[in-house]
């Protein structure tokens, strides 16, 4: 789907904003409401808004710790990537699961309570025997810069 300057500006406020009405977005984009409607129709079922989610303040919520977790896997057969790949998708606490290129094979984003937190989870798919060489995990101590909304240009 080509996207045109009236798609970047739905798409800049949807990012925003994703529970703007649409007579307020067909407004913020210079449209009416039908036709707005009508486009972000047309972009859901292109795949390209895919949902719209709600964003926490995990310190409110409790004693909850990220971290990140490089994995390098023993070998590198499809079979046993897709092996470990099922394993780690049925763990809630895995809230970003990435295959990477470069000096480790996998980038997980792991969001648990208590200090412990990630390191139990991580213990656990140690344990499982998923094929993983080595790993290493960082404590995110921090978030000083979090931006949610992509650099959209015409």
């Amino acid at each position: 789907m080509k996207l045109d300057r009236i798609d970047i500006k739905i798409l800049r406020k949807l990012q925003t904003n994703g529970r703007i009405s649409n007579v307020d977005l067909a407004e913020a984009v210079g449209l009416s409401a039908s036709p707005c409607l009508a486009r972000i129709k047309k972009l859901e079922a292109a795949g390209i808004v895919i949902g719209y989610n709600a964003h926490f303040d995990l310190a409110k919520l409790g004693d909850f710790v990220t971290a990140y977790v490089q994995v390098i896997l023993k070998n590198h057969r499809r079979a046993e990537a897709e092996r470990f790949e099922r394993a780690i998708l049925r763990i809630a606490e895995v809230v970003e699961f990435h295959m990477v290129n470069g000096k480790f094979d996998y980038l997980v984003k792991i969001v648990a309570q208590g200090y412990d937190g990630p390191a139990r989870i991580l213990e656990q798919i140690w344990q499982a025997d998923l094929g993983i060489q080595s790993y290493s995990i960082f404590i995110v101590s921090s978030t000083p810069i979090r931006n949610s909304s992509l650099p959209l240009s015409d």
